[in-house]
């Protein structure tokens, strides 16, 4: 492999890892959101309210900051030659500017669809990740 190269599998590989960690973060905050989401659910009142919203806020930055990781990412593969990874559709989290049972189990819903779609991101990056060339 010329160093050139070399030096193409190692900048993919970084930014790889880079949108692996971004997603992690997020995952580990809609962990925590989701807790807090059970927690109100069963009346546990607006500071858990406010708990909730506050980790799907940190969520939604590390979802913002994954999209551009996994867009470096993206470009960086293209210089090794490895498919592109797809990673599309990830949720926008909505405001709820009311509460009650009915918004909280929805909220706890979207929360459970985004950590899936996480979970999937990270399985198909790391996937990438093991195809590229050991350098």
């Amino acid at each position: 492999m010329s160093k050139t190269m070399t030096q193409e599998v190692r900048e993919a590989r970084a930014a790889g890892i880079r949108a692996l960690n971004s997603l992690r973060r997020a995952q580990g905050y809609l962990d925590s959101a989701r807790n807090w989401g059970i927690f109100d659910i069963l009346g546990g009142g607006m500071i858990s309210g406010l708990m909730k919203h506050s980790k799907l806020s940190d969520a939604q930055r590390c979802i913002d900051q994954a999209q551009i990781d996994l867009d470096d990412f993206r470009r960086e593969l293209m210089d090794v030659n490895v498919p592109n990874v797809q990673i599309d559709g990830f949720l926008s989290f909505a405001d709820f500017f009311f509460d009650g049972l009915f918004a909280d189990f929805m909220v706890q819903s979207r929360i459970n669809e985004s950590r899936e779609q996480i979970e999937e991101a990270c399985r198909r990056v790391e996937d990438v990740l093991r195809q590229l060339p050991e350098v």
